[in-house]
């Protein structure tokens, strides 16, 4: 099951359902997504390191979602305004990693 977490700041509260899975609780702000792609490059300790810097994301969402991108080529990291995700993409891109822009709901 895919982890979509909007942008948060501070770092999003979380609790983890019976079922295992984390639900995030922050609001969406907006219908953009950013997205982060696997690439052959990175190490996932870095990815989780990314994650928990710029989104302030616990070490579980990070790695949940650094395990989304690993298993499934992608995750979205973040929701929100265009301008604010554009900016989240730009600091993917100055971490290093791969990441686009893309309307919610076009995954």
């Amino acid at each position: 099951m895919p982890v979509e977490l909007p942008r948060a700041q501070p770092a999003p509260s979380s609790h983890t359902d019976p079922s295992g899975s984390v639900q995030v609780m922050a609001e969406v702000d907006g219908p953009w997504c950013t997205v982060v792609w696997n690439d052959p490059v990175n190490l996932m300790s870095y990815v989780v390191f990314v994650f928990r810097h710029y989104f302030g994301y616990s070490r579980l969402v990070a790695e949940q979602l650094m395990m989304q991108v690993h298993e499934e080529g992608r995750a979205i990291v973040s929701r929100g305004s265009r301008e604010r995700v554009e900016t989240d993409v730009q600091a993917m891109h100055s971490f290093g990693l791969q990441a686009t822009i893309e309307r919610a709901g076009e995954d």
